[in-house]
């Protein structure tokens, strides 16, 4: 969330962030609503403290004025303090309405575009950062996607999952399950390796989590709610990992906190629908191994970048074709300042599947969880927050399938050997 002080000295900014996310003169109107609110609170506030301080004023007179035995004038002046108190109530009131409104309007303001997220609307105008410039795997002439591969060779039952739950629900079974056990290992693995501290955390948050890192309002109905619990399933581990530091304030010696954590996702993924969706390409349970950092506002842009040659390393090491874009405007995320999503390419459907973002929400969460730091001299300063997916498997198990079918079978990658047993599943 901004801040108003940020909107009220950036204003342009503001709006021109908003117009590269596409907004329309008339949404961004919001911004000019926001400080007049901002304003009017200030106001009423004003009004308040004067009449506190009137309330002070005329008690301090009683005392002295008993002292003296004027009970008359003692008398006149408390018969006045009930009406300025009525007063303060009305203003308390007022003041709340002001503030749940302002707060509101707040919490629909998306964060602003850096400089470098191109214009642009869909992920066409994505601009590619890095592109995939080694050879593409050539597969047999009756190479199969996916969800066939998984028919063939028993691997994950998309039938099965919709009797258990409902479509979108995979079941893996046999090697197919090893294998997603295998990957989940090998993910942790190389976070750990990196210096991220490993934490197993909760499938569902409160809504003061979810509200914090920015997935409430749910505008757009992808969050599993548990009504009667008022419990959210998670849609991503980013969630509850980032959430430990809720309220907390940090030294500066403190950074970087590096954390990393395997959990199932779910969302709800509504209006979903046709062949691009199709197997593993779009469900409402899927794995995935976070990332997530926390780390003083001068560094952070560089954190942004070693967690790209993070997810990278570990793209290199699977030995999948896969490019770097830098989301446009339109494309960004609500909490985002910057974004850039890996792509693998599928072969045998002969498309890029996304497998990564990774993100620099600068204070935009931080200023929800209220996650700050103390400085050298004893300053309060918001952190930043950043996270990536290291990595969503669905679709990289949908990848390994398709580019590494050979005419006797699936081989698996050299570095995820160890981690599954065996070489290929046949």
């Amino acid at each position: 969330m901004l801040k108003v002080k940020y909107i009220r000295n950036n204003t342009e900014i503001v709006k021109k962030g908003l117009l590269k996310r596409n907004w329309s003169p008339e949404e961004i109107n919001i911004v000019d609503e926001v400080l007049l609110l901002d304003e009017k609170r200030k106001s009423i506030q004003h009004k308040k403290d004067q009449l506190l301080s009137e309330i002070k004023t005329l008690s301090k007179q009683i005392g002295g004025l008993m002292q003296s035995g004027k009970k008359e004038q003692v008398e006149q002046i408390k018969a006045s303090i009930p009406q300025i108190k009525k007063q303060i109530k009305t203003l308390d009131e007022e003041g709340g309405q002001v503030y749940a409104k302002l707060e509101e309007l707040l919490l629909s303001i998306p964060n602003v575009p850096h400089d470098l997220v191109p214009p642009g609307k869909t992920e066409e105008d994505n601009y590619v950062y890095k592109d995939w410039t080694g050879p593409m795997p050539e597969l047999p002439e009756d190479a199969l996607p996916h969800w066939e591969l998984a028919e063939r060779y028993g691997l994950f039952d998309f039938k099965l999952g919709v009797k258990l739950t409902g479509s979108g629900f995979p079941v893996y079974r046999g090697k197919g399950a090893r294998l997603e056990r295998a990957l989940i290992n090998f993910f942790l693995d190389q976070a750990t390796t990196a210096g991220y501290e490993e934490i197993w955390a909760p499938l569902m948050v409160n809504a003061a989590s979810a509200r914090a890192t920015g997935q409430l309002p749910d505008k757009e109905g992808q969050m599993y709610h548990i009504c009667k619990d008022d419990l959210y399933m998670i849609p991503t581990a980013e969630v509850p990992l980032t959430n430990i530091y809720r309220d907390v304030i940090l030294k500066e010696t403190d950074f970087p906190i590096k954390l990393t954590g395997y959990t199932p996702c779910f969302r709800r993924e509504a209006g979903s629908y046709g062949a691009h969706v199709k197997g593993l390409n779009r469900v409402h349970q899927f794995d995935k191994v976070e990332i997530v950092q926390l780390q003083h506002p001068d560094h952070s842009w560089e954190t942004l970048d070693s967690m790209v040659k993070h997810v990278s390393h570990v793209l290199d090491r699977l030995e999948l074709p896969y490019r770097i874009v830098r989301l446009c405007g339109g494309d960004l995320g609500f909490t985002s300042a910057m974004t850039y999503d890996f792509e693998v390419y599928s072969a045998a459907q002969k498309k890029w599947l996304e497998v990564s973002s990774v993100s620099n929400f600068l204070t935009f969460q931080s200023n929800r969880l209220k996650l700050r730091f103390k400085d050298k001299e004893g300053k309060i300063h918001l952190a930043h927050t950043l996270n990536g997916s290291a990595l969503a498997l669905a679709r990289i198990m949908a990848s390994l399938l398709e580019n590494n079918q050979t005419p006797k079978g699936i081989v698996i990658p050299e570095k995820l050997r160890p981690f599954t047993g065996f070489d290929i599943i046949q």
